[in-house]
């Protein structure tokens, strides 16, 4: 059986985009070293690497941080409106939206131009 166990989002700066992460989901990442943090959740985990350390490890050029403008990042929360309003001067592509399917949705850029999508389902 496979189970899907976590996201990695490789980037040249851990701290920004770690800092990005725990202001738009309020939660505290796990930082087992400084190239590397982790977002605990009970559907998977986020994990935030370093270049440096994917470089190493992978060899160079192996990824490309900000390079993927194809994946969204999807969080569910409460009310997405009011995630609109808290997370006022970040970079949004979308305001706060009812897709065709019944969410209301609320899409934005992370700091490396990683889509992120909050959303509340009817």
């Amino acid at each position: 059986m496979t189970t899907f166990a976590s996201t990695r989002i490789v980037t040249d700066d851990v701290d920004r985009l770690t800092a990005f992460y725990e202001h738009v989901t309020g939660l505290t990442a796990s930082r087992p070293t400084p190239l590397f943090a982790e977002f605990h959740t009970a559907a998977g985990t986020l994990a935030i690497s370093s270049s440096q350390l994917t470089d190493r490890l992978y060899g160079a050029d192996v990824v490309r941080p900000a390079a993927n403008r194809t994946a969204f990042l999807e969080f569910q929360v409460a009310d997405a409106d009011a995630e609109f309003d808290r997370l006022t001067g970040l970079e949004f592509v979308q305001e706060p939206t009812t897709m065709p399917w019944g969410n209301r949705s609320v899409l934005l850029r992370d700091p490396d131009g990683n889509l992120v999508n909050l959303f509340t389902t009817p």
